[in-house]
């Protein structure tokens, strides 16, 4: 079975818990009329007939009873008539993989009923359970007072999740500012997450609205003590916002100044491959020019020493002197016209 919790409530106390669904449906109709009396049933990933079971016996919406059935549902607050349905992202940070992981959490609250349901196994809503029991005041407010508890566990389970960003969006700047090639990757996944955490969070802001609207229409001085606790919670909501906005304005600008480094790094890494090439242009001149002066002795010595017959120089008394000069005087010319033109 997927309820979890079955109890009926009259002032704030637990008065039975029964067994099952039916039970608790005969239970809640035997209660006084002038009790402040509920029925809280907390339910676990039901089944379309449980969910069924409990709409036709409370007379949820169909177009509720199928956000609940479908679920993968954004948060937000709906009312059919007496019944109010919202739907809550609970979450949670997996820092090995760097991966926020959302719940969901649905409450039909209605004059004598709170029903939640999980679709999740985190959030334990059988601490908020316990800490509503363990103050009867706060709970005599009724199923409203159980809106408040998963609220409020809901929004102080965001602040583990911000300091997991915190921590690796800390390890991201010291990886841009060390030159670290794999952080690139790092930062858009860590924006992607950011980014979903925000539209589970963001939402938030018109459920208290309509909260504060709810309560100063009805503006009863028993409602005054719950109204200071949902003003609490929304408090912490949007600080917890405001620093999931921060969070996206700091990772925006990792991006824009690691994309600035490594830009900068790529030019001065061309840099160093163009005074390379120079230097190595530099080196090879210098080589094709002394190969060159070389060159002019080898090739009139090669010729020369070719020794045909009929070679006039080959009898000629100044032809060894002759020979010489010319490749002094061939060597001297090229090494004036390459130093000129700086290849020397």
């Amino acid at each position: 079975m997927s309820v979890v919790d079955n109890a009926i409530y009259v002032d704030g106390r637990r008065k039975l818990a029964p067994s099952s669904l039916d039970t608790a449906f005969d239970a809640l109709r035997t209660c006084p009329d002038d009790s402040r009396s509920f029925a809280w049933i907390g339910m676990l990933r039901p089944g379309r007939d449980e969910i069924d079971a409990v709409a036709n016996e409370f007379g949820l919406h169909e177009l509720a009873v199928e956000d609940t059935v479908n679920a993968h549902q954004r948060p937000k607050l709906e009312r059919y008539g007496d019944t109010t349905f919202v739907v809550l992202r609970p979450a949670r940070y997996v820092d090995p993989v760097e991966v926020i992981k959302l719940g969901e959490v649905h409450l039909f609250l209605g004059p004598e009923f709170a029903i939640t349901v999980r679709h999740a196994d985190e959030p334990d809503l059988s601490v908020v359970r316990r800490c509503l029991e363990d103050d009867p005041e706060l709970l005599a407010h009724g199923p409203y007072a159980v809106l408040w508890g998963v609220l409020d566990r809901v929004v102080d389970d965001y602040v583990p999740v911000l300091d997991g960003l915190q921590d690796d969006i800390d390890q991201i700047e010291e990886q841009v500012f060390e030159g670290d090639t794999r952080v690139s990757k790092r930062i858009y996944q860590l924006v992607r997450q950011v980014i979903v955490f925000h539209r589970a969070v963001e939402p938030l802001r018109d459920i208290f609205a309509q909260l504060r609207w709810r309560f100063g229409k009805q503006g009863e001085d028993t409602d005054l003590e719950l109204r200071r606790r949902m003003r609490d919670v929304e408090d912490h909501a949007t600080r917890v916002l405001e620093r999931i906005e921060n969070y996206r304005a700091l990772l925006d600008n990792l991006v824009t100044v690691n994309s600035t480094l490594v830009a900068q790094r790529q030019n001065e890494e061309v840099a160093r491959m163009t005074s390379a090439g120079f230097e190595q242009n530099e080196q090879v001149k210098r080589i094709s020019s002394w190969a060159a002066i070389l060159f002019a002795p080898t090739l009139i010595a090669g010729v020369y020493g070719m020794n045909f017959e009929y070679m006039p120089e080959l009898g000629w008394p100044l032809g060894y002197p002759f020979a010489l000069l010319l490749m002094a005087v061939m060597s001297a010319l090229l090494f004036v016209v390459f130093k000129r033109r700086g290849w020397l």
